[in-house]
């Protein structure tokens, strides 16, 4: 729902500009784009069913068990979609969700929806490479281990930020090819105001509307 209202946002941004764009030079007004696309990902959770106690003399299934952040053995995969959005040369913007829902540890899966600015670094041959900041909102399921007494599972979403880069090659007028998008996630208050810092790769494929 929020990575819709994103997109319709855009949309709209997208029949404002050229609107505008009548009183400017018609250089400028090229210079608009928008490239919305779908990728997958493969992420480190960082949680794989990890706790602590408090205090440190409670027993297994205690309820005064927290969750702990910790690397896990097996990566989540999920499939995403992104709308970049150029203005002018170095105005851009990038919105993402991401749904890390496959091959989960223990039930463990990770939702991300983020927007903020992309930066253009350099461009060689048909590539260019890049640079973002992305902030928004992440919702995470613990899994049926920590569900409560009543048996419902412990979720939360938690504000979250995130820094990456990566290479859009341009294959054609219209598609380009997403190579591996890096991104290192961090949840400045996770579970019990402790962080979390997932983090993974991601590819696919983008289509220039504009």
């Amino acid at each position: 729902m929020k990575f819709s209202c994103v997109l319709f946002s855009s949309i709209l941004l997208a029949g404002f500009v050229p609107a505008q764009a009548q009183v400017v030079p018609a250089a400028t007004s090229r210079q608009f784009s928008i490239t919305a696309g779908g990728m997958a990902s493969i992420f480190q959770p960082d949680f794989a069913d990890n706790s602590y106690c408090i205090p440190a003399s409670c027993g297994p299934g205690s309820y005064s068990l927290y969750p702990a952040a910790g690397g896990s053995n097996q990566p989540l995969f999920g499939a995403g979609a992104y709308v970049d959005v150029k203005l002018m040369r170095w105005v851009q913007f990038e919105a993402e969700g991401r749904w890390l829902r496959f091959h989960a540890y223990q039930g463990i899966t990770q939702d991300n929806y983020l927007i903020g600015p992309r930066i253009p670094v350099y461009r060689f041959w048909k590539a260019t490479i890049y640079a973002k900041v992305l902030a928004g909102d992440a919702r995470m399921n613990f899994g049926p281990a920590w569900q409560y007494p009543q048996g419902t599972n412990f979720h939360g979403n938690y504000t979250d930020i995130a820094f990456g880069g990566g290479a859009d090659l341009k294959l054609t007028r219209r598609l380009s090819l997403r190579l591996p998008d890096f991104e290192y996630q961090y949840y400045p208050k996770w579970a019990n105001n402790l962080t979390l810092s997932p983090y993974g790769a991601s590819v696919g494929v983008g289509y220039k509307f504009f």
